[in-house]
């Protein structure tokens, strides 16, 4: 597929569709550049009577700070009731006031975007809880890209609704998903993460009264890009950036508030064993996180550290599809003070299914260590685990363990 030329399809898409269809209102969130306005651009092509206001625009966004209730006025000007479109809503968060009124009176329909929850709720912003439906958009999942060749996990099955592209996977370990860099040639791929960086720094940080520790920050940053995937060493993090244990967690807190990173909990029910209870941090994006982290963008690159980065790219597809199907599973990890681990165990309440991650083709029995006491230790809520692998089969391991390619998960 050439995707320089056509519109990559969306799993989003017929959900906001379906949205516009019945009449309500919705708030996007999602990190920059998940493909947010270019989505809501392409559904609202052929609708009639739509308004957008861009609040990165610096004068829309002055207008709207001097005087958010302008937006009533506007609206209740239009002779018919219109569709407004509002990007990156975080930007103003007082115009929410204004927004909720407007609802109230049944005067319009609302799709509002916006990229970190944290400034909306500096602003006093609620979120319209009752009035508006609440989405999230990521990076590609592999059914956008169009690379999943079968499903073999209950609950997590998606279709392929692109047809394949030129994507391997030493390019997404590499690079990441997100929807403007696999339509650039390689050679340009760097120098976009590497801006991405810099203005998430400069304008993401700096709004969040952080410019006087911007330094202290950025190491913080590269740091913890660094140790995704990993329960944080926050002493060490103290340590190596020059900051006190308390600010480093508060950093995590920005980070995880302005959708940077995924957090992962433990997985926690009536064990025996004490389970370690700090959770894990996984950057959105692989490429964003390996551009922070000042890893050479290379597939070179890929081969040093495949094992961790197969995992963060598996784990982060995992979180992502449970979100698309909108279903309330919880994805956790399961570790014991013992030492026994497995990287995923995905929570359906009355079920479990716990997954290991290897950056390898084939597994061997005596690699599973965790995974087997895992089964044992849950056996009633845990029938099968799998084995996420670069192979090319599935492969029946034990009578409750089956290996499976990465394509077929």
């Amino acid at each position: 597929m050439n995707t320089e030329k056509k519109q990559l399809n969306r799993y989003l898409e017929k959900d906001l569709s379906r949205l516009l269809e019945s009449g309500y209102s919705g708030l996007i969130l999602g990190p920059r550049q998940v493909g947010k306005t270019t989505l809501t651009r392409h559904i609202l092509a052929d609708v009639k009577n739509t308004h957008n206001y861009f609040l990165q625009n610096p004068q829309t966004r002055a207008d709207f700070e001097k005087e958010p209730g302008r937006i009533i006025r506007e609206v209740e000007a239009m002779k018919e009731k219109p569709l407004v479109f509002i990007d990156e809503a975080q930007k103003v968060p007082e115009i929410f006031d204004a927004i909720q009124y407007l609802l109230d009176e049944k005067s319009a329909q609302f799709i509002i975007t916006g990229s970190s929850a944290r400034k909306l709720r500096r602003g006093g912003a609620n979120l319209l809880p009752g009035r508006i439906k609440r989405y999230f958009m990521d990076p590609l999942l592999w059914g956008e890209l169009g690379v999943i060749k079968e499903n073999s996990i209950p609950g997590l099955a998606m279709n392929n609704i692109n047809e394949s592209g030129d994507f391997s996977l030493e390019d997404l370990l590499v690079f990441g998903s997100l929807p403007g860099i696999i339509t650039l040639p390689k050679s340009e791929r760097e120098e976009f993460l590497k801006s991405y960086a810099l203005i998430y720094l400069d304008e993401e940080i700096r709004a969040e009264s952080l410019s006087r520790k911007i330094g202290a920050f950025s190491r913080f940053l590269e740091l913890a890009a660094r140790e995704s995937g990993t329960n944080p060493n926050y002493t060490k993090l103290s340590n190596e950036s020059g900051t006190s244990i308390q600010t480093i967690k508060d950093y995590y807190q920005v980070l995880s508030d302005t959708l940077v990173i995924e957090m992962v909990e433990p997985f926690l029910r009536n064990s025996r064993k004490r389970i370690l209870s700090s959770p894990r941090y996984y950057f959105f994006d692989l490429g964003v996180r390996n551009a922070l982290a000042r890893w050479p963008l290379s597939e070179g690159a890929a081969n040093v550290q495949k094992g961790e980065l197969f995992e963060h790219f598996v784990m982060l597809e995992i979180i992502r599809r449970a979100r698309a199907l909108n279903k309330n599973y919880r994805v956790n990890y399961w570790r014991t003070s013992g030492g026994a681990e497995v990287d995923c165990v995905i929570d359906f309440g009355g079920e479990a299914i716990p997954i290991e991650i290897k950056s390898a083709a084939k597994v061997g029995m005596g690699e599973l260590k965790g995974l087997k006491n895992f089964l044992r230790e849950y056996s009633k809520i845990a029938k099968m685990g799998y084995v996420i692998t670069t192979g090319e089969r599935k492969e029946k391991l034990a009578d409750n363990i089956i290996a499976v390619p990465w394509v077929c998960l």
